[in-house]
């Protein structure tokens, strides 16, 4: 079995407040767009995990599919398997490629060995193993709130776009990220926001401090903004700046280097 585990974009990003679990209450609207990694799973003689493509840095934490493959486990008896996950998606980037590749080891193994998990099922799974997982069971566009479990459909904006996404290579600690913003629930909502469609209002509360922190992502952003894009923003907590272009522009991204652009294409969200 191949998937095609894909990344996420954030439509706004609304820090809320600190909660007694030491997480936050967020508010955003988590948007799949099309770039991938690509997770083989097999039935083999013994569990294995093999990753390529990009390098993971070690931890002392097994990777995010072998964890899902073990809290499966700890559930339902299945065969061994073999997993090959072929990283393209940047880590640390803000784009939730480790919450990807997680989920969709839980709904490929489901659908592999027909566990018959539900949807609801995986999803409570898969907020196990991180925040930003469940929004992957069903992906598409989804408003999060919570810590990000807490997921609904969100309306489409009914928009055929240019998407370029960038990475600056620059790798943004989560922790540090939210050790820079001042939580804020007094204001308009995301949700009321993205039903107005007013894109150019939904604002990231982690760009402030982590474009103190480090100014090439806040010359990307006003990089993409001079090429065209009517709206530019940086995604989850970093360090991913994506812009959007009408497709009827021209824009020009002479002044963008072209290794730090790693999606450009026609999106429908």
């Amino acid at each position: 079995m191949i998937l095609y585990p894909p990344a996420k974009i954030n439509l706004g990003l609304h820090i809320l407040a600190k909660r007694p679990d030491a997480y936050h209450e967020i508010e955003t609207i988590m948007a799949q767009v099309p770039l991938f990694d690509i997770l083989e799973i097999t039935e083999d003689r013994q569990d294995y995990f093999l990753q390529t493509g990009i390098l993971v840095p070690p931890d002392d934490r097994a990777n995010l599919c072998e964890r899902a493959l073990s809290l499966l486990r700890s559930k339902i008896n299945f065969p061994k398997v073999r997993i090959h996950l072929r990283k393209q998606i940047p880590i640390g980037a803000g784009l939730g490629g480790g919450s990807a590749d997680a989920s969709y080891t839980l709904m490929g193994l489901n659908e592999l060995f027909d566990l018959g998990f539900s949807v609801a099922e995986l999803a409570s799974m898969a907020s196990q193993l991180g925040s930003d997982c469940p929004f992957f069971i069903e992906g598409g566009l989804q408003l999060a709130k919570g810590r990000g479990e807490i997921l609904q459909k969100f309306p489409s904006f009914n928009r055929r776009v240019q998407l370029v996404l960038c990475n600056p290579r620059i790798h943004v600690s989560t922790a540090q990220a939210y050790c820079g913003v001042i939580p804020n629930s007094s204001r308009k909502s995301i949700q009321e926001i993205g039903e107005e469609k007013k894109l150019d209002s939904l604002q990231n509360d982690f760009e402030p401090s982590v474009f103190k922190a480090f100014p090439a992502i806040a010359e990307l952003k006003e990089k993409l903004r001079s090429a065209g894009a009517f709206y530019t923003a940086m995604s989850g907590s970093g360090s991913s700046v994506f812009g959007l272009f009408d497709l009827e522009q021209d824009f020009n991204l002479n002044g963008i280097e072209p290794q730090t652009i790693i999606y450009s294409g026609i999106w429908d969200f």
